[in-house]
C-alpha cells in the first residue's frame, strides 16, 4: 500500500452562513477513512454542539434559489 496521501484541500476556518440561514463554524478539512474523500468538519452555532461533516465539493458548491445561483455556504466576516 502506498502511504503517500494526496494533500487535503484547504478552506478558511471560521463562521459560515448556510443559504437557508443557519450559521456554522468550520473546524477544518478531514479525510474519510475508507474512500479518502475530503470532508469539511463543522458545527452549528445556533443549536446543539454536535459536529458534522459534508463532502468538500458539496460544501463549496452553488445552489439555485428563486432562480439565482448562490453559494451553499458563504463565509461571514
Amino acid at each position: 500500500m502506498n502511504d503517500a496521501l494526496p494533500p487535503l484541500p484547504t478552506i478558511a476556518l471560521g463562521r459560515y452562513r448556510h443559504y437557508k440561514g443557519g450559521e456554522y463554524e468550520v473546524l477544518g478539512v478531514v479525510r474519510h477513512s475508507e474512500t479518502l474523500q475530503p470532508l469539511v468538519l463543522y458545527r452549528p452555532l445556533y443549536a446543539s454542539a454536535d459536529t458534522w461533516v459534508r463532502p468538500f465539493a458539496m460544501f463549496g458548491e452553488t445552489v439555485v434559489v428563486d432562480g439565482h445561483e448562490r453559494p451553499r455556504f458563504e463565509r461571514v466576516g
